[in-house]
């Protein structure tokens, strides 16, 4: 009996057509799926990009829709250049070409001018007030309001359209304020109005308004955010008279009703009598 080896020819032969229809099996499933993927990612298939900037979004959305993309909103920003709101930047960029589906980031202009907190100026000079106001956002007119003042170029105040604008207080970023600057003592004598009962900005505000200057001021308490002190005793007394731009000394508590019966309490200062 003949032996055989351990692959004889007919064996070699079915292993060839397997080997040979499982590659043609292979080929056909990468084919297949290289034209799949070009169908399902539409490859080759763009569009060129709208010109979007300026528009607000609701007005982009359907204009990028119609080309089949999509507009989605990545950040904001301020410029007083555009009109608020609207579209300033995009990518990809106006007339670059991308595929349907693709997203359109863009960023858009605020809708609202940005606030800015007025910083605290009082007895800062002049010419530094005007850097940090500018370097804040704010515009800083070229003419000042003098007042009286135990000390030359200090700013006593800042205003905006005439109307006293205090620390804390927010303004829309390109606002136009005024500084109100000291010019040295005056030579008229003014009568001290009564600031009993009345928080430190009111007081400042009206002792302004008299020509005088807040000076040195102690508290009953720490100053802590949120908690409000009130003026109890200011020296010189109200009714005394004091050359402009002459100070006035104030003690401030957080307790109301101390102040309030300063200022009940209060009399004015009796008259000379003349004989």
């Amino acid at each position: 009996m003949e032996k055989k080896g351990f692959f004889d020819k007919s064996d070699l032969g079915f292993v060839g057509w397997n080997v040979f229809f499982a590659i043609l099996f292979g080929v056909g499933i990468l084919v297949g799926l290289f034209f799949w993927l070009r169908t399902y990612t539409q490859h080759g298939v763009e569009v060129e990009v709208e010109d979007v900037r300026g528009l607000v979004v609701a007005e982009a959305e359907p204009l990028l829709a119609a080309q089949g993309l999509q507009v989605v909103v990545i950040d904001s920003t301020y410029t007083d250049k555009v009109p608020f709101g609207t579209i300033v930047e995009q990518d990809p960029k106006p007339m670059c070409h991308a595929k349907h589906g693709r997203s359109v980031y863009v960023i858009i202009n605020a809708t609202t001018r940005r606030q800015i907190t007025m910083p605290n100026l009082q007895d800062m000079s002049y010419r530094q007030a005007e850097t940090t106001l500018r370097g804040i956002g704010l515009q800083v007119d070229t003419v000042y309001d003098y007042e009286p003042s135990a000390f030359r170029d200090l700013v006593l105040d800042v205003k905006r359209d005439g109307e006293s604008v205090q620390p804390g207080d927010k303004l829309p970023v390109g606002t136009m304020v005024r500084l109100v600057v000291g010019f040295g003592r005056g030579t008229e004598e003014v009568e001290v109005p009564s600031v009993l009962g009345l928080t430190l900005q009111d007081a400042r505000s009206l002792l302004l308004g008299s020509h005088l200057i807040v000076g040195a001021v102690t508290y009953d308490a720490p100053e802590e955010e949120g908690v409000v002190q009130y003026v109890y005793r200011q020296t010189p007394r109200a009714g005394e008279r004091l050359l402009e731009g002459e100070t006035v000394t104030l003690k401030l508590s957080p307790d109301i009703e101390k102040a309030a019966t300063a200022a009940e309490t209060y009399t004015e200062p009796e008259e000379d009598s003349w004989f």
